[in-house]
């Protein structure tokens, strides 16, 4: 039954219970993930700093599955909201910040566009923002600019290179997702 009321109504709101419930599924999963890679990466963070730099592209992959997924703006940011109350109990309540965070870099290309273009570059772009912008607002915590020139540009180039990968990570995924039928309600609907 979907009349011309119903129709209105989903206009108007522009989120279907597919579309939440898929972020929800897709944050939870997430921070699952995001828990253990959270414990990974202090570990590492400890011994070997520039080490953990290299699983910096995980924290984009729930973003990018979302957006690459679903086509919808904010997706991205939900599921980011999602996974970081996940794990919020387990750290502190400055996860879903972090999350957040990490996630808006990925939905960023496409707010650009209005999000009327949902180009696979378009996702590499935000794994290049963010790949840049995350040594600089880290740099204090990794005493960046303490250290040798060339491991300044190695730490920008792990970091670059990790986010570029997490990207493509998700790709892959929310495109296997994709071709399986999941998620289907849930998209974008096109003209």
């Amino acid at each position: 039954m979907s009349g011309p009321r119903t129709q209105r109504r989903r206009g108007m709101s522009g989120v279907s219970t597919a579309y939440l419930l898929t972020c929800a599924a897709i944050g939870v999963a997430a921070g699952i993930l995001l828990g253990v890679s959270w414990f990974v990466s202090a570990s590492l963070f400890v011994a070997l700093p520039m080490v953990s730099l290299g699983i910096a592209g995980i924290w984009l992959l729930p973003a990018v599955v979302a957006l690459r997924l679903i086509q919808r703006p904010g997706a991205g940011l939900l599921v980011g909201l999602i996974s970081g109350l996940v794990i919020a109990p387990f750290f502190t309540i400055g996860a879903v910040a972090t999350t957040l965070w990490w996630a808006f870099f990925p939905e960023l290309p496409f707010l650009v566009t209005l999000y009327r273009r949902w180009n696979t570059w378009l996702h590499y772009a935000g794994a290049l923002v963010v790949g840049i912008v995350y040594p600089l607002a880290s740099a204090a915590s990794f005493n960046l600019w303490t250290i040798p020139v060339g491991m300044q540009v190695l730490f920008f180039v792990i970091t670059i290179a990790s986010c570029l990968a997490g990207t493509w990570l998700g790709i892959v995924i929310a495109d296997r997702l994709r071709k399986a039928g999941v998620a289907r309600l849930a998209r974008r609907r096109t003209a």
